[in-house]
């Protein structure tokens, strides 16, 4: 190869890239829900479900870099296969859950205490999701991986999510407008809707994400 390292240090960046999610998904989630529930905010407590979500994905991933580097043209397997499955399921059942909390927030007027923990989170995922994408593109194109470089362009999906939240929570900061938790969780139902679909698209061995899915 004639970048500057090897393909073996290359994969060994993907899993440990794939492994950084993982974790880094869990933390975000356990910081978001509890200060969702705690200041009744419903958009972070969605985006910290969605992280919960994103692990299980993850898993799916670590496993297929894995596959990958044993036998490169190997077809994706059982396991992940059952991972996608298992994430779009979890994405339908946000998608319901949240759909009613908007509804009943809505009517029984509910308005968040603070959406500042929601600003620091989403500025951080932000930071870190910007970082993901640009390093998983590097290491994809370096291997000449269409599903490295598809589970990269398929995290821009999480960017998308901290954006909404990152709007949301300034917004109601800004003019204390209850409602704009409610459009930001409207924002993550709809993200989660279309991560869903993908999902049981890649299961079905379908083209997602503007890339290949092997």
């Amino acid at each position: 190869m004639t970048n500057k390292y090897s393909e073996q240090q290359y994969f060994t960046w993907a899993f440990a890239l794939s492994i950084f999610t993982i974790f880094y998904n869990l933390i975000e989630g356990m910081v978001a829900s509890y200060y969702g529930i705690e200041d009744d905010t419903l958009v972070l407590f969605g985006f910290g479900l969605d992280s919960f979500i994103e692990i299980i994905s993850g898993v799916g991933i670590l496993y297929m870099v894995w596959r990958i580097r044993r036998a490169p043209q190997s077809p994706r397997s059982h396991f992940e296969v059952q991972a996608l499955r298992l994430t779009g399921t979890a994405f339908v059942l946000l998608v319901i859950g949240l759909s009613f909390s908007v509804i009943l927030n809505f009517i029984y007027e509910n308005t968040p205490e603070t959406t500042v923990v929601g600003l620091i989170v989403s500025i951080a995922s932000i930071i870190i999701m910007t970082a993901l994408i640009y390093a998983k593109v590097k290491v994809g194109k370096a291997l000449d991986s269409a599903p490295i470089l598809a589970d990269a362009n398929c995290t821009r999906a999480c960017l998308y999510m901290s954006v909404v939240l990152l709007l949301a929570s300034a917004l109601y900061e800004l003019t204390a407008i209850r409602h704009w938790d409610l459009i930001g969780s409207i924002g993550i139902i709809y993200f989660a809707s279309k991560e869903a679909k993908e999902c049981f698209d890649k299961a079905k061995g379908k083209a997602c994400c503007d890339s290949g899915c092997e």
